[in-house]
């Protein structure tokens, strides 16, 4: 056992960097890696690291660096151009999972209490984690990407209002009026709310512009806002998580808000390593053996169970199962969240140490094989597809809004409006030709709709929708996007489909540009090396090099 405080955290700090590292190699989150070093460093473990008030006080304000940074990137916006689909998905899933999660645990033997804990618990999906690999596949703002976040985000609404309930019962004793209680902290609530109002219109935006002349001091009075936040919450009665989360919120709508959250992440992820190396410190294995059973049950609710309820949701709502099925796999598994309302419950006196165990263990299945499941979603939707016909209606009427087979002869037909792709539409337009556009973010294809041009959603990797553009009336097909999977999956779909016309595909490198002409692509653009070349020749013209060069003595 290590006594020396500094030496403990450098201890704990370097092993969890080396955790990192092997967490990495095997493309998992690094919360995996970060419980399982407090585990091995725990009693149940070699015992080198002892709970220590340092230890409790970083994670303390790693939780609340947390949820202010929540609260800080909290956009309404997101919900709003998804329009219901992420309200009713984010509710819907929460609710159900809570209901079935609640019978599950009462069938296992849970007292009432312990199985709201564990199925609450269910219901929450790691933001954190879902928008790192949506970013790294670049699918942020597909529309399943679109849905996600939007449902990711109802989901941190809703456990931060249940973290604030379980708070008011915490501190409502025996022989406490609940109701009396409940409205006290209805009030503080309210009052609490119109003074974060009140700093919104009046003070922050004002004083972010002028420490804003200076990032370090703004940088430093963000830190001191989130802190205070969640000292004012605690203080008033609520929890040091929601007077963070209203911290951060506070200062969302200024123009400062994204400077701030993204100077903040590493600090935030920094300190949440000691509130994860605590958790597994926590954790007694001995008694986890005991919880296998359990935890094997939960584990495969939360894998199957979670995105079935999602894709049930969507389906109604006249989604397609492509869609449902890439969006729910984003709830197959529990979030720090859980983790977190575990920890609470502990300390309000409502859990054990061995539900809390049982919780964590859960948390550390579904998220290593979620992480997997979402890495390899596309493949495994293939292989899976034929099965999934009943979330889908017969008519998906939110993504079929203006029928491909309408359109009459188009000369080119578009994959991609992104900045090199809207530069290429913009000029084919000048030059009169018959254009239909396809892309998968929805707020591109409302914007190019908005400014005349022939735009559908769609997903150049999804074969069925492949299968539904008017191949045999178009010319060209044109795909802007610069990703050799999604260029492959399109000109499989092309292959599947016999289409005769010409292909123009994009690459990132001039090596991936000789594969795909050996492949049979007419034409290959390499959208950086290819504006390069037109600068240079506008610069110095062929020619012109040419003799700069014999002016030189040098050969051509």
């Amino acid at each position: 056992m290590i006594e020396n405080t500094f030496l403990q955290i450098g201890a704990i700090v370097g092993l969890a960097a080396i955790g990192g590292v092997l967490a990495q190699a095997l493309r998992q989150p690094l919360i995996v890696a970060f419980i399982a070093v407090g585990i091995l460093l725990g009693p149940s473990g070699f015992g080198l690291v002892v709970h220590s008030s340092e230890i409790e006080l970083f994670a303390r304000l790693g939780i609340a660096l947390l949820l202010f940074v929540v609260g800080l990137k909290l956009d309404l916006h997101i919900i709003r151009t998804v329009g219901p689909v992420a309200l009713a998905s984010g509710l819907g899933q929460v609710l159900f999972t809570s209901l079935f999660g609640y019978l599950i645990a009462l069938l296992l033997g849970m007292p009432p209490t312990t199985a709201l804990y564990v199925a609450v618990a269910l219901t929450f999906s790691s933001t954190i984690i879902i928008v790192k690999l949506l970013s790294d596949k670049k699918e942020v703002d597909s529309l399943h990407g679109r849905i996600a976040v939007g449902f990711l985000i109802v989901q941190d609404i809703v456990v931060v209002l249940v973290m604030i309930g379980l708070t008011a019962m915490g501190q409502a004793g025996e022989g406490v009026n609940l109701g009396w209680e409940g409205l006290q902290i209805l009030v503080k609530g309210v009052l609490m709310l119109a003074v974060v109002a009140l700093l919104m219109r009046y003070v922050l935006p004002a004083l972010m512009h002028r420490l804003a002349h200076s990032s370090e001091l703004l940088m430093l009075f963000a830190i001191a806002w989130a802190v205070l936040g969640a000292a004012a919450g605690d203080a008033l009665g609520f929890s040091r998580e929601v007077g963070a989360f209203l911290a951060g919120i506070s200062i969302a709508s200024t123009p400062y808000r994204e400077q701030v959250a993204a100077r903040l992440v590493s600090l935030r992820d920094f300190l949440l390593l000691f509130f994860f190396i605590e958790l597994g410190a926590a954790l007694d294995m001995s008694v986890l053996g005991a919880q296998t059973g359990a935890a094997v049950i939960f584990s495969l609710f939360v894998l199957i169970g979670n995105p079935l309820i999602v894709m049930a949701i969507m389906g109604y709502m006249g989604y397609r199962k492509r869609t449902g099925f890439l969006a729910g796999l984003t709830v197959a598994q529990i979030s720090e969240f859980s983790l977190i309302l575990a920890a609470l419950g502990l300390s309000l006196g409502h859990l054990d140490q061995e539900t809390v165990g049982l919780i964590t263990l859960v948390g550390l299945v579904t998220i290593s094989a979620s992480t997997y499941m979402i890495l390899y979603s596309h493949a495994i939707y293939e292989r899976i597809a034929p099965y999934l016909s009943i979330f889908e209606r017969k008519v998906a009427h939110r993504e079929l809004d203006s029928p491909l087979e309408d359109e009459g002869r188009v000369d080119i037909l578009l994959i991609g409006l992104g900045r090199f792709g809207a530069a290429i539409a913009a000029s084919l337009r000048e030059r009169g030709c018959r254009l239909l556009a396809v892309d998968f973010d929805p707020e591109t294809v409302r914007q190019h709709t908005r400014d005349g041009y022939t735009v559908h959603y769609g997903d150049a990797e999804d074969p069925e929708f492949v299968a539904s553009l008017p191949l045999q009336r178009a010319e060209w097909v044109v795909s802007t996007v610069r990703d050799r999977s999604i260029n492959r999956m399109l000109m499989h779909g092309l292959q599947q489909q016999g289409y005769q016309g010409k292909v123009a595909l994009s690459a990132s490198s001039r090596q991936e540009a000789r594969m795909f002409e050996k492949e049979g692509v007419d034409k290959v653009f390499i959208p950086y090396a290819d504006a390069a070349e037109e600068a240079a020749e506008r610069l110095v013209p062929a020619k012109t090099s040419v003799a700069v060069s014999q002016l030189a003595g040098e050969n051509p």
